[in-house]
């Protein structure tokens, strides 16, 4: 007879969960609060400030919006300063800070700061043009973000997202060009980013080197080499060589009418409406497939993976191609979408934006996407404050979409974990 002993204190194993919290938010919403208060305080202006809500063809016409644009602006500080303190009480009590909470107070802030730059301005705030512009800016930067968040789910660092928009377009006003149809130049763009990711692969995965050199390698290769055939050859030929047609407008019956957010996401070209599927489509294959399984175990633990039978190399090879077509698409977008024409470094650092949007939004398809449509927001804050006559320099306006990609990434993305393996060369043993 076998006596059961009963388990001691020692034998009980307790799981606790452990929660990470930064302080990188409060502070950061802080900061950015107390900056629009001295703006106030420093520049104050008197008048009202119009938000148009309506656009021409609208079947249902929304009223503009008129509000005082210093007592909103101060109303929103005080809304700042509230969930400043909020989140403050939230990180002192070993909880994290929601990210609504901060998307929130982003908005409310802004809409301090659009209301205090048109106060008293003759012009008004179109809202749906802002939106509009938004979205398309942001075109771009969403798929050089989704092409970086599978390439470093899989292990491989794509710092070349630059050279693969620069690329896609460059390829993209060439072949619209010669054969005349816009989808030969978007299929030559993504030909083109398939390219490029082999070259990283050939380096990264094949012969292990650093991918971060040589994804920088490749982005200053891809610019010089865009640079000397744009100046010795579509220069000369512009007319035979550079002048693409473009994908013309679709407006989506019933959803283009709807007010503000219907002209704005639903009249758009083909282009567009790919970026809205494939969001949703590379978060399923990630999450919901077999091939995303494998993909995402190899960037976590390569050795693991290969042990179980999974083939890492082909494995990250075949994501590198995914990536590379996905972001031939962004790059495709500049010349058959936004313009007719290619033109030296058109791309002005979208890729890298793209990279900072994988980081912002933690390696998550929907969430970079998000983050991509924020930096959109941002490139197009320019047109928005320049028609209301905006008291703001322009050189600020230049650079406030890098202002705001360094502040989303060092201030909102709080605590973020990169694939395990991300950047690092796996060596079968």
């Amino acid at each position: 007879m076998t006596a059961t002993l009963a388990p001691t204190p020692e034998d009980v194993v307790q799981h606790r969960t452990v929660t990470v919290v930064s302080r990188k938010a409060p502070i950061a919403l802080g900061v950015v609060t107390a900056l629009f208060a001295l703006l106030l305080l420093l520049a104050a202006r008197a008048g009202d400030a119009t938000f148009r809500l309506a656009s021409e063809g609208d079947l249902v016409a929304l009223p503009d919006v008129t509000v005082p644009g210093t007592a909103t602006a101060w109303v929103c500080v005080a809304l700042g300063a509230a969930g400043t303190a909020v989140a403050a009480l939230l990180v002192a009590r070993g909880r994290r800070v929601p990210l609504w909470l901060s998307l929130v107070l982003a908005v409310v802030l802004l809409f301090g700061f659009l209301a205090w730059a048109a106060a008293g301005s003759a012009g008004d705030i179109p809202v749906t043009r802002l939106v509009g512009g938004s979205v398309l800016l942001a075109v771009p930067i969403v798929f050089g973000a989704l092409g970086g968040v599978v390439g470093e789910r899989a292990g491989v660092v794509n710092i070349a997202i630059e050279g693969q928009l620069l690329a896609g377009a460059f390829c993209a006003a060439v072949a619209g060009t010669v054969t005349g149809s816009p989808w030969a130049g978007l299929l030559a763009a993504v030909v083109a980013g398939v390219l490029v990711s082999l070259v990283l692969g050939v380096f990264a995965i094949t012969y292990r080197v650093n991918q971060v050199i040589v994804g920088v390698v490749l982005n200053v290769l891809v610019i010089g080499l865009t640079s000397f055939l744009y100046s010795q050859v579509l220069v000369p030929n512009a007319e035979t060589l550079n002048a693409t047609t473009r994908f013309s407008r679709i407006a989506i019956p019933l959803l283009a009418d709807i007010p503000v957010v219907g002209p704005a996401l639903f009249n758009q070209s083909v282009v567009v409406y790919l970026m809205y599927l494939a969001v949703p489509a590379i978060w399923f294959a990630l999450a919901r497939t077999r091939w995303g399984l494998r993909l995402r175990a190899v960037g976590e633990h390569p050795k693991a993976a290969d042990t179980v039978g999974i083939k890492v190399g082909r494995t990250r090879y075949l994501a590198l191609v995914v990536a590379g077509a996905i972001a031939g698409v962004g790059g495709a977008f500049y010349t058959v979408v936004s313009v007719s024409s290619f033109g030296k470094e058109m791309t002005a650092g979208a890729g890298f934006i793209a990279l900072a949007a994988v980081i912002f939004g933690k390696w998550d398809p929907v969430r970079a996407a998000l983050a991509a449509l924020l930096f959109g927001f941002a490139s197009n804050l320019e047109g928005a404050l320049s028609i209301v006559g905006a008291p703001v320099p322009s050189q600020f306006m230049l650079m406030l979409p890098y202002v705001v990609t360094i502040f989303a990434v060092a201030g909102l993305v709080g605590r973020s974990r990169a694939p395990a393996a991300s950047g690092q060369p796996y060596v079968k043993e």
